[in-house]
């Protein structure tokens, strides 16, 4: 199982596109505008999308490339999975026909381009031998994360925390999985941790208080995501400073890494 980073983003910028993974090759986990680093062929070989929550950087792509393949997918729609109260944002603010046409109902009814599929947190799809598992998360509007894995015995899991502020239910399950590699944001620098708290996104400062729920036995890779393009150096200079790091007795220590939009996971 291969996951592709498309988009990695806190925001736009050359080179710069929003969240969004591809899990082997039909399969997407968020679709913002890293959607777009995806050729017309590539877009048709999508059937599942699984969305976190319902921020615009987070589902920008979603109605563009459905567009795009729209002639090619009759008959065959894309299955979008998400949380009911994500599925009634995009039904009430995006496919209504004002914003996007609404592919739910088009080209009719009874074989719209798109379908959804609510999920609760906690939930698990099975799809072609993979898992895909919804995990808590904190964020300013409802937000899951996920766990990713090969629908085998004892696989390990890529693990995103989506957007969050930090959930203990969250490291309490990760705790509980065999983690391969975990993504989890940073969208703020330090001096701006008030107003991540206030959107509810992680600052480092944070950050170092969230990893140390991580079983002191396991270690894994961890990959900081959504940071602000004008911030990524800010923010990785304060992360390499963490006592978890860098720890004076080697007693706790990660290995923290910036994501990179091409980065390809293979579990």
């Amino acid at each position: 199982m291969k996951v592709r980073v498309l988009g990695c983003s806190g925001a736009i910028a050359r080179d710069c596109r929003t969240t969004s993974f591809l899990v082997d090759q039909d399969v997407l986990i968020d679709a913002g505008t890293g959607v777009g680093e995806l050729t017309r062929d590539d877009m048709l070989r999508i059937e599942h999308v699984f969305l976190t929550h319902s921020h615009l950087d987070h589902v920008a792509g979603l109605p563009l490339m459905v567009d795009t393949m729209a002639c090619d997918r009759i008959g065959r729609p894309v299955h979008v999975h998400a949380l009911p109260q994500t599925i009634a944002a995009l039904r009430a603010h995006v496919f209504n026909g004002v914003i996007w046409p609404d592919f739910s109902c088009l080209p009719s009814p009874d074989i719209p381009l798109v379908r959804f599929h609510p999920l609760e947190v906690g939930e698990l799809r099975e799809l072609s031998g993979r898992v895909i598992e919804a995990l808590p998360a904190r964020h300013s509007v409802p937000a899951v994360g996920y766990a990713v894995r090969r629908q085998v015995p004892g696989a390990p899991s890529w693990v995103f925390s989506g957007d969050t502020c930090g959930h203990p239910d969250f490291w309490r399950r990760v705790n509980q999985l065999q983690v391969h590699s975990l993504v989890i944001e940073t969208a703020f620098a330090n001096r701006e941790r008030e107003l991540a708290q206030m959107a509810q996104h992680l600052s480092p400062a944070v950050l170092a208080e969230e990893l140390d729920h991580i079983d002191r036995a396991r270690r894994y890779p961890i990959y900081i995501t959504h940071t602000k393009p004008a911030d990524t150096e800010v923010i990785m200079r304060e992360i390499a400073q963490f006592d978890q790091v860098r720890p004076p007795r080697s007693e706790v220590s990660h290995d923290i890494r910036w994501l990179s939009a091409g980065h390809v996971f293979e579990l």
